[in-house]
């Protein structure tokens, strides 16, 4: 059967893998970029984004291995954009832009269905309402036999490990604190017992932590 993943998950020291206050100007609140900085100097950033350069070493190695195997994503609404309760525009389509970088099924957990989004590149966003399980299952029917990616927030990631449904963790310990925003790790004691867990520091200051199931 095909693995659930999740890839290049930044968290602060306290946690937090997020900031309080998001919205379309600041997509993770008062945390603005200081837990994601490690990533966009990457290479693997760049391409991403249709460019050059970019950084190679520990953060471009882990960070490269986002896509590979990737047939679909899964994701809460607050990492599509910033709108609460039934949606009021149909026209805005996301943070992502018109290519938007995951060329793949993408499902979006809302509590307000809305018309699947169909975007250049390969990227499809469909509109969901259901449990960790019965998501994973529509997920897992359009990756083909190829893996799922868990893209997050904090609450959709901890969803899926409170329901024991995660194969593959990366997490990335970034030393600052936030002190307030949308935590990981809440209501997940004991989740260490489940994974062999291996860690490596970069030059960039951060933790790469990788959680694998034994």
């Amino acid at each position: 059967m095909s693995l659930v993943r999740v890839h290049n998950f930044s968290v602060s020291l306290d946690g937090y893998g997020t900031g309080e206050g998001q919205s379309l100007e600041a997509p993770f609140g008062h945390a603005g970029d200081r837990l994601h900085s490690w990533f966009f100097h990457t290479h693997t950033f760049r391409a991403m984004q249709g460019g050059e350069g970019g950084e190679t070493g520990v953060d471009d190695a882990m960070a490269r291995a986002w896509g590979d195997g990737i047939g679909a994503e899964i994701m809460g609404r607050n990492k599509f954009g910033p709108q609460r309760g039934p949606w009021q525009d149909h026209d805005w389509n996301g943070w992502w832009g018109p290519h938007p970088v995951f060329r793949t099924p993408v499902f979006v957990l809302t509590h307000y269905p809305r018309p699947t989004v169909e975007m250049a590149g390969g990227t499809t966003f469909h509109f969901v309402d259901g449990t960790p399980h019965e998501v994973l299952a529509l997920a897992r029917e359009a990756a083909g036999g190829l893996d799922v990616r868990i893209g997050g927030g904090p609450s959709t990631v901890r969803a899926f490990l409170a329901a024991d449904l995660v194969d593959h963790l990366h997490v990335v310990v970034v030393p600052v604190l936030l002190g307030r925003g949308e935590r990981l790790w809440d209501g997940l004691e004991g989740l260490e017992k489940r994974f062999r867990i291996e860690s490596v520091t970069s030059p960039s200051r951060v933790t790469h932590l990788t959680f694998t199931r034994p």
